[in-house]
């Protein structure tokens, strides 16, 4: 039987992970696969902490570029994260001939696009079905199993931290701050949580299924990205009361030439299957033009799930090695680089919740809705709730709209404002 060897540059948490499910599972792999796929090195700047997994004399290493340059690897593994030594790193192996695995979501979402055009000079593969979902095949699902459909729309739960702790406000009516703090005790959060609820974890992915799906690489600086940090406790309340949940979603989606990203948190119907994702789970539904809707759901982050995809990805290219073939090189995701672009945030267009503290006085309501009438944001359904102490003399209204332009609406809060009818900023959420 053919041997394959692999090399995993980063022994945190996903790369233990990895090196225990390749030590672990090494026969029945062998068996399913017909390669024997031989664990060769490991590299990191620390090697003598215990991750708990059990070692031959010789595999650990401090030099990472050693890994690189052993012929008796065929595929590398990089499980450091970031955009800096990751990026050398993953690009020399490339360059060297070797095949890559890596769940660098940031790293693909920022140069995506020239690690897939060196593996593709280099006629080598480059798998990174991790980065997006953890435990959930959804990188795969994009490039084979839907491969056949033009995709229309997808949206996704993608952050494991946010929704942990949007499903505790919602059904322990916390505030944030309570929840974040509970997250980072219990290792969902980091101690520095903005990547997570600041909406840019979630970016970065929404990006590599945005070029996945359709052929180019927008740039998450080009985005709209809108986190959960400020979300307040009487908006999770509010939604529910019209019959919604709030999640942080990714959404992508094709209109001819243009395609849409954003992140924010939205308001999905109770009716919804991503309604009901609850927790530290992950979930994306996407919509082609043959399959209709499906739906892909499991846990997003994690050292087991995480390092199964990437296992899973390890063992398609060692079998693909086996038969003196690589399968990705031709098909490189930005194939429509330059025939589709990014359509504008102001552009997209979306049925809003909105929360106004309005001024208790004759008229107030009316000059609201005039307001927005003139900037063609037109009105479904509007509730006054009880009066709070967050301001004297004036009242919590929630309004609900028919679908208006975000540059449209942006306008009229910003007119609306200005005019005095209103205490303190609106409050505006996206509607799914």
């Amino acid at each position: 039987m053919k041997q394959i060897g692999v090399g995993i540059i980063g022994f945190g948490t996903v790369g233990a992970g990895v090196a225990e499910g390749l030590l672990k599972h090494r026969d029945v792999m062998a068996k399913r696969l017909g390669v024997d796929i031989v664990l060769k090195k490991i590299a990191d700047l620390d090697i003598v902490t215990d991750r708990g997994v059990k070692l031959d004399d010789g595999i650990l290493t401090t030099d990472a570029k050693s890994i690189i340059g052993d012929e008796s690897v065929q595929i590398v593994v990089e499980t450091i994260g970031g955009t800096g030594i990751a990026k050398t790193l993953v690009l020399e192996a490339l360059n060297n001939g070797k095949c890559v695995v890596t769940a660098n979501k940031k790293l693909l979402a920022e140069y995506g696009k020239e690690i897939f055009d060196t593996a593709a000079k280099n006629n080598v593969d480059i798998y990174f079905g991790a980065a997006v979902g953890g435990g959930i095949p959804i990188i795969r699902v994009m490039r084979e199993g839907l491969s056949g459909n033009d995709i229309e729309t997808i949206h996704g739960i993608l952050n494991g931290t946010c929704n942990y702790i949007l499903t505790r406000m919602e059904n322990e009516g916390l505030p944030f701050d309570t929840v974040l703090k509970d997250a980072q005790r219990l290792g969902y959060a980091e101690a520095n949580p903005s990547l997570d609820v600041d909406g840019f974890d979630t970016a970065h992915k929404a990006c590599i299924l945005a070029t996945l799906a359709f052929g180019f690489q927008p740039k998450v600086e080009d985005i709209q990205v809108n986190g959960i940090r400020n979300l307040a406790g009487e908006d999770v309340k509010y939604a529910a009361d019209f019959g919604y949940r709030i999640k942080l979603l990714a959404s992508v989606s094709r209109h001819d030439d243009e395609v849409a990203v954003s992140v924010n948190p939205t308001l999905v119907p109770f009716t919804h299957m991503l309604s009901n994702v609850n927790d530290a789970f992950n979930a994306v539904m996407v919509k082609g033009d043959m399959s209709d809707y499906t739906m892909y759901y499991g846990r997003g982050a994690g050292r087991a799930p995480t390092a199964s995809t990437v296992v899973g990805d390890i063992g398609d290219i060692a079998r693909n090695l086996a038969h003196g073939e690589t399968r990705y090189e031709r098909g490189a995701p930005n194939y429509a680089e330059g025939k589709v672009k990014l359509r504008a945030a102001g552009d997209i267009t979306s049925k809003f919740y909105l929360r106004f503290l309005v001024a208790d006085k004759a008229g107030a309501f009316g000059a609201i809705a005039s307001i927005l009438g003139k900037y063609s944001v037109s009105i479904s359904a509007a509730s006054q709730k009880e009066a709070t102490d967050e301001a004297k003399n004036a009242v919590p209204v929630v309004v609900l709209t028919h679908a208006a332009k975000v540059a449209d609406l942006e306008s009229a809060l910003a007119e609306i404002k200005a005019s005095g009818v209103i205490a303190g900023e609106p409050v505006a959420l996206r509607i799914l």
